[in-house]
């Protein structure tokens, strides 16, 4: 059985929270990548940003709907969920768009639970962690050629 450990990506392209969304655009071009793994200070990971969490913010800011009755306003939506869209859309570090709730795996992790790990929490990228350091990367491509072999 195929595990992690296989078929990751050793050659590991990060991030630090500060990085500019400018330069963390060219970096996904640069690096042909969808995702990359958040780093501190120490290469600790702290979280992953992906594409998906840039083109975010270009969609529209959908404005909650409410209803006022007598002296109250009455938010039909949650106002959290709006607060946290307004913060994407203004955001200008990774930090303030990257996925703090990270999906992780050990170099020992069959493919089969890696890939049931990206679609159960619709990742684009799980970091392979040995003793708590990241050894590797595994990214849906990487899924993907592990089937054709």
């Amino acid at each position: 059985m195929r595990t992690a450990g296989d078929i990751m990506t050793t050659q590991i392209h990060t991030v630090h929270r500060d990085t500019e969304i400018k330069t963390l655009a060219k970096l996904f071009i640069d690096h042909n990548v969808n995702a990359m793994p958040v780093v501190d200070d120490d290469g600790g990971l702290v979280g992953i940003v992906s594409q998906t969490d840039l083109v975010e913010q270009d969609k529209p800011l959908h404005i909650p709907t409410v209803i006022s009755l007598f002296d109250w306003v009455l938010y039909l939506e949650s106002p959290k969920k709006f607060i946290e869209e307004v913060r994407k859309v203004t955001a200008r570090r990774v930090g303030e768009i990257c996925s703090q709730d990270v999906v992780t795996c050990s170099p020992d992790t069959p493919v089969s639970s890696v890939a049931s790990l990206m679609v159960d929490n619709k990742a684009h990228l799980v970091p392979v962690l040995d003793g708590g350091r990241m050894v590797g990367v595994v990214a849906r491509l990487d899924i993907i050629r592990s089937m054709g072999e």
